[in-house]
């Protein structure tokens, strides 16, 4: 399982050849009590490795703090700041990383990647992670050009909007929601990853992380002023599960905003898949965060055709054409 986080793939935009060096450690090394296996992935905030317990012989992964930007390692020496100008930078993502180890470690659910440890050593953190075999569901879409079938999208999305519950229930959101942070284990069992941007929502006078992928972050996202909630993780799955039928991101929710082009699920897609997906679908992406599921098992409910989909929402989008 390789498990980025937001930090990391905002960061991949500003990455150039002339990047100082970024040594990963070698098979063999010991950290703590994890032996490393191999480097199996790296984004613009981590490095992260294969590793095996030596005490229980679990194979685990474990993600590196090591921001290209910020930090530089050569051969075996310890972490460094890249220069004295970026401590402040260098020192801000590592209290993030840890607020990601931190939430995560108070997370316990089937579908959320499951944290084992976090240790400071090299001058720098570690987040010690379950290993997961399994596929990338955006690697999955792209691979497939979409047109995943109601089987999948009925056992994926359900236990991911149970485990987003279960997010909400602590106070906090997730945020980044999309295909490329959802890992599919054997059998389409999903895992939720990368908690990178997750938010406190009784932090009233905190600032949420500015973390933003068109076509999955609705518009109460793109302004400060914007007010988050359960609804922002909803409908961010409700994209996801279209890209899933696409094959594509939606266009951003700031275009959808100025004039709204996209046209309904349940109109384009009809003939192949259930009326009452569909419609939970166009339901879950609604502009206007009040017309959207208040939470993720009412979005749950009307996925799985156990609850109605408000009707007035479809008859208006009929008046106005």
């Amino acid at each position: 399982m390789i498990a980025m986080s937001s930090l990391e793939r905002r960061e991949n935009r500003h990455l150039t050849m002339s990047s100082p060096q970024r040594d990963a450690l070698p098979p063999g090394t010991i950290l703590d009590c994890y032996r490393i296996i191999k480097l199996i992935g790296s984004g613009g905030f981590s490095l992260i490795y294969l590793a095996e317990d030596e005490d229980s012989h679990d194979e685990v992964a474990i993600k590196e703090y090591l921001p290209k930007r910020f930090g530089k390692r050569r051969g075996m020496d310890p972490v460094s700041v890249l220069e004295p100008t970026k401590r402040t930078s260098f020192e801000r993502g590592r209290r993030l990383f840890y607020q990601e180890a931190n939430i995560l470690a108070q997370l316990h659910h089937a579908n959320i990647v499951r944290v084992r440890n976090c240790f400071l050593a090299n001058n720098t953190a570690y987040l010690v992670m379950d290993y997961e075999p399994g596929k990338n569901l955006g690697r999955y879409i792209k691979k497939r050009q979409g047109g995943l079938s109601t089987n999948f999208l009925l056992t994926v999305f359900p236990p991911l909007l149970d485990a987003l519950s279960a997010i909400h229930a602590t106070n906090n959101l997730h945020l980044d929601i999309k295909p490329s942070n959802i890992h599919l284990r054997p059998g389409g069992n999903p895992l939720l990853l990368d908690f990178g941007a997750v938010y406190h929502t009784e932090h009233e006078e905190g600032k949420k992380a500015q973390v933003i992928t068109p076509g999955f972050s609705p518009v109460e996202q793109y302004y400060t002023s914007g007010k988050v909630g359960p609804w922002t993780d909803v409908y961010a799955i409700g994209a996801t599960i279209r890209a899933c039928i696409e094959g594509k991101p939606p266009p951003s929710a700031i275009e959808r905003h100025t004039e709204d082009k996209l046209k309904p699920a349940s109109e384009l897609f009809a003939a192949r898949y259930p009326t009452h997906v569909l419609e939970t679908i166009d339901w879950a992406m609604r502009v206007n965060a009040e017309q959207r599921p208040q939470d993720a098992q009412e979005m749950r409910q009307a996925l799985l055709g156990k609850a109605p989909v408000p009707q007035s929402l479809f008859e208006r989008n009929q008046k106005t054409g």
